[in-house]
């Protein structure tokens, strides 16, 4: 009879053993992913005086669809659970815990602006949660050591500023500036930026005027002329941006015009601003333009143009911020692919700091991705390019937008 329990007791515990041993080999993965699903949040200002850039999250939210109908990754479906802030902090900060707490998302992706980031980045290292390819270029994401979950993916607004400051000094070295910049993190990083790149010369600037992000322009610009500079960096978002560019044409002030990145689209603020009097414009970019010619047997581009028929046809095909958005998320499927079976959120972000020399096929040639575990800037590039009144064409070569200095806690 003891024989007999023993023997039982010794079955039990083997099949115990074998049952913790299966467990234990199945790849762990987190609430917010199953077999069949992976679930990720994203903050986004679909109202608000930046509903400009809801078209990064509406052409998102479509690629995954695209992704989805493909089968998914891995077999897993993309759930893409999306909210509007309007470009309010407190109001992201509400959307991104019931987004982990009641969403129960594995993950944050792509969340634009820069307050709202901040805002949340905390909450969300402290719950060990990834937050992946940030549309912003603030420099705050990319401090692996003090937030090791919090990535950005464009080049920084510094660097560019540093940019437009090196152009200035060999295009225009003795030329006046006026800026008309934004009064937050972005318009100031920016603006640093090209004070930096300056140096010496940046007593240059002979006028600067700080601007909120939905007011009225016009007499900011009337005294910008008035400064008699010659140039004009135009450092604000869209809207203020094609109100700017129109209100010069209206004065017959006809500067060399440089329009930051961020509000550098046909759609949102050349169109606006008429196209006739944002000839000449001169910005950076790094993705390519859809509506060039240059492009229209790039097979890249071809996809594009399917996708926003099949994906998004309300979307704007001359929209950079849907190709923006295009871009991000091909980027966070390619880190999702090389986890393989384990979408554990530490190899999520193991993953998104080994990408090698990754391109995305809507990037410009020539700028890649590279990461790693102490780099956090994932697109350091940029390239010059001027506004032709269609489309925007390349001047120069790919600029390495990193600088030595930049911070980086490593």
């Amino acid at each position: 009879m003891q024989t007999t329990t023993k023997a039982r007791r010794i079955v039990s515990f083997l099949a115990a053993a074998l049952v913790w041993a299966s467990a234990a080999a199945q790849p762990v993965h987190g609430a917010g992913v199953t077999d069949t699903e992976i679930r990720i949040g994203n903050i986004m200002p679909y109202t608000g005086p930046l509903a400009a850039f809801a078209s990064i999250g509406r052409a998102e939210a479509a690629y995954f669809d695209m992704i989805n109908e493909r089968g998914g990754i891995n077999g897993r479906k993309i759930r893409f659970i999306s909210r509007d802030d309007s470009s309010n902090p407190r109001t992201a900060v509400e959307h991104t815990s019931e987004l982990v707490e009641h969403e129960r998302v594995h993950l944050m992706f792509g969340s634009f602006g820069t307050p709202s980031n901040l805002a949340t980045r905390t909450y969300l290292n402290e719950r060990s949660i990834p937050q992946l390819f940030v549309a912003s270029g603030d420099e705050e994401w990319a401090h692996p050591k003090r937030f090791p979950w919090t990535m950005g993916w464009q080049p920084t607004f510094r660097a560019e500023g540093r940019i437009y400051a090196n152009y200035i000094q060999a295009a225009y070295p003795s030329k006046k500036i006026a800026v008309l910049w934004q009064n937050d993190q972005f318009g100031r990083d920016l603006f640093r930026g090209l004070q930096e790149g300056l140096g010496l010369t940046a007593n240059m600037i002979v006028a600067d005027i700080a601007i909120d992000a939905d007011m009225s322009i016009d007499t900011q610009v009337d005294i910008l002329k008035n400064s008699g500079a010659d140039v004009l960096v135009l450092n604000c978002a869209p809207p203020i941006s094609a109100r700017a560019i129109r209100r010069a044409a209206e004065l017959d002030w006809h500067p060399v015009l440089l329009l930051v990145n961020a509000a550098a689209s046909i759609a949102n603020a050349l169109r606006p601003a008429g196209l006739q009097n944002a000839v000449g414009v001169i910005s950076t970019s790094f993705l390519k333009d859809a509506s060039d010619t240059a492009w229209k047997e790039d097979p890249a581009v071809k996809g594009w143009l399917a996708f926003m028929d099949k994906y998004y046809p309300d979307g704007d095909k001359e929209d950079s911020y849907a190709i923006f958005g295009y871009a991000a998320a091909e980027t966070l499927v390619q880190v999702l692919t090389q986890c393989g079976d384990d979408l554990s959120r530490e190899n999520i972000m193991r993953q998104a700091a080994s990408l090698r020399n990754y391109q995305s096929p809507v990037v410009l040639p020539g700028i890649v991705i590279n990461t790693g575990p102490a780099d956090f800037h994932p697109i350091k590039q940029m390239r010059l390019v001027q506004f032709d009144g269609n489309t925007w064409q390349p001047i120069g070569d790919v600029i390495e937008s990193a600088f030595a200095s930049a911070p980086n806690d490593n």
